[in-house]
């Protein structure tokens, strides 16, 4: 793949998820997987891609004053360490694809149906269920190695929790603690591995997008980009099961 092209990817990614509060992990390991042939450097730099975007959108929302430390703490309390616990988990390349296509897909129309549901009076969650909730997606992002924003936040949506703007500003700060997380089990567990040469200009190219995509969060209408995200991210589910699961490509 042309260096420019694969720049631009990464690029528009970044812009598109980080508008919505996610960091693109799930379509940054998609990509990854294309162009490189190591299992665990894709799975370290698409983290580190991760907290890189969600690092910007977190202090975009601070400096917004959207970000409510009383509504999300329960969400974190359990998913930082159920995180490290999954990133920890050895799983075969196979099946790791498998599960990570799969999860986008329901995460995919999971947010297609949050985007034509109308939301209605905004609902509160228990200290409990929101520590349930958290500590699920958690080890699901630790297994897979993305943050759990794309997972978190059609959930939360679709449960009618809070504002649109208020989940977009959990997800993102969820994300970035996960990733984090994650990222501590993969040094922990001797599999942390990055290619500064390679991973340079990508790192570049994301930071710029996400910078680009945190001030549009705040003015855009936030259900297009999340159509939009969710068509991408079924392609992105329903093509890395046929590759991994199935030896097809789309």
């Amino acid at each position: 793949m042309n260096e420019y092209v694969l720049l631009g990817l990464f690029f528009f990614i970044a812009l598109f998820y980080s508008s919505i509060g996610f960091g693109g992990g799930s379509s940054y390991l998609a990509i990854l997987s294309l162009v490189l042939t190591d299992f665990y450097e894709i799975r370290t730099l698409a983290l580190v891609l991760n907290v890189i975007v969600v690092t910007i959108g977190t202090i975009v929302f601070l400096r917004k004053g959207v970000f409510n430390w009383s509504l999300f703490w329960p969400f974190l309390l359990l998913s930082i360490p159920m995180a490290f616990f999954g990133a920890q988990l050895r799983l075969t390349e196979q099946v790791f694809f498998i599960i990570l296509g799969i999860a986008l897909i329901l995460a995919a129309f999971a947010m297609l149906a949050q985007s034509i549901i109308k939301k209605g009076r905004p609902k509160t969650l228990t200290s409990s269920k929101s520590m349930i909730l958290g500590g699920s997606i958690g080890v699901l992002s630790g297994l897979v190695g993305i943050g759990g924003g794309i997972f978190l936040s059609p959930t939360l949506n679709l449960m009618k929790w809070q504002n649109a703007v208020t989940v977009a500003s959990l997800a993102s700060f969820y994300i970035l603690v996960n990733s984090l997380a994650g990222i501590t089990g993969l040094v922990v567990n001797d599999t942390f591995l990055l290619n500064a040469s390679f991973s340079s200009g990508i790192i570049i190219a994301v930071m710029l997008g996400g910078l680009v995509g945190s001030q549009l969060s705040i003015k855009m209408n936030l259900n297009i980009i999340r159509r939009l995200t969710a068509i991408l991210v079924l392609y992105v589910g329903v093509r890395i099961v046929l590759l991994h699961g199935f030896g097809l490509t789309i």
